[in-house]
């Protein structure tokens, strides 16, 4: 077994200790809460107002600082996020407010009654468009050339790498025209502040006072200005969580009407809506078939493999309705073995 991890907890101990008497810590129940996709680790402990959580952010792989300043944002946005309470940068060690127990990813998997999913994304909803109403002071921009540049992890990762396929001139000239269709129409959108992954796995269910209201809003730090459908794509959408098409809609027509009556700038009519959303949607999901099989093959992170069907059908859901995708499609069946199917386009 690798000794840094034990070492690195030892660390977190000794800072909790220095901390001030009056926040309660019993450093003693420091235990694991949760870790994600990148270096981050994160702890429970309990205090004298009940539970912190500890982010455990290495110095030599994580910045804190980002996190700070968009905790600062979406705080001031009237959202509830965690508040960091003490912190020490150089370690790479922040000292938070707890959310909750379980993200909707984990009371999904479960089991929950439809009225209460239903109440839990309507309220993630209605976070969503305060959320898109916040100031994006400092955000670097979520523009064309940096969308463009995602992409690449899927000819690169997904295709050549997991697939070990290799793209012969047509086709990556053709992925190249999908590519900067996708990147042109979702770089045009109004920009407001995306938070990237707004999805179950970072949403925390507050379901106890001291949490504060429903949703508790996590993993925020990668927080960008850009375009506006993208964190409705990444909900409904889910990488982590099958929501067939009836459930896409009914909970998009809602976004688009709350957005709507909140001034946020989504288009008047729903149809020219909805493309945009698919659309950006499957930008999203092209990067993130890359993003998970360089999880995989990169970095050791198996469990990734599970999500990339669920990925997959999401990229052939919208490729398939639009027509201009069908090289991208063809592509899909080529690499997953399947014959093309008949395609319904608009």
């Amino acid at each position: 077994m690798n000794s840094t991890p034990d070492l690195r907890q030892d660390q977190i101990r000794h800072w909790l200790r220095s901390l001030p008497a009056d926040l309660g810590l019993d450093v003693a129940t420091l235990a694991p809460a949760s870790s994600d996709a990148s270096f981050r680790r994160y702890f429970r402990l309990d205090a004298g107002a009940g539970s912190l959580i500890v982010m455990d952010a290495p110095p030599t792989h994580e910045d804190c600082r980002p996190f700070i300043h968009v905790a600062g944002l979406l705080d001031d946005a009237g959202l509830n996020v965690p508040r960091v309470l003490a912190q020490d940068l150089a370690q790479g060690m922040l000292l938070l407010t707890d959310l909750g127990r379980d993200t909707y990813y984990q009371r999904i998997q479960a089991g929950l009654a439809d009225a209460e999913l239903q109440t839990l994304y309507r309220q993630a909803l209605a976070a969503l468009v305060r959320m898109q109403q916040a100031a994006t002071t400092g955000l670097p921009a979520y523009d064309t050339a940096r969308l463009a540049a995602e992409l690449e992890l899927f000819p690169e990762w997904y295709v050549g790498r997991h697939h070990g396929a290799e793209l012969d001139d047509k086709s990556r000239q053709d992925l190249d025209r999908v590519f900067a269709l996708l990147s042109a129409s979702n770089g045009a959108q109004p920009s407001v502040l995306v938070h990237r992954d707004f999805h179950s796995p970072n949403l925390m269910v507050c379901d106890e006072d001291r949490y504060g209201p429903n949703p508790g809003i996590i993993d925020f730090q990668d927080a960008l200005a850009g375009p506006l459908t993208y964190d409705v794509a990444s909900l409904v959408m889910d990488a982590r969580t099958t929501w067939e098409e009836p459930q896409q809609l009914d909970w998009a027509i809602r976004y688009w009407e709350m957005a709507r009556a909140a001034g946020l700038p989504v288009d008047a009519d729903f149809a020219d809506f909805h493309r945009a959303y698919e659309w950006m949607g499957l930008q999203r999901n092209l990067r993130i078939l890359g993003v998970f099989a360089r999880l995989h093959h990169r970095d050791g992170k198996a469990g990734y493999l599970a999500h990339i069907p669920r990925v997959n059908a999401y990229v052939r859901q919208v490729a398939a309705r639009y027509g201009v995708f069908a090289p991208l499609l063809r592509l899909l069946d080529k690499l997953d073995d399947r014959q093309p199917g008949v395609g319904y386009t608009f």
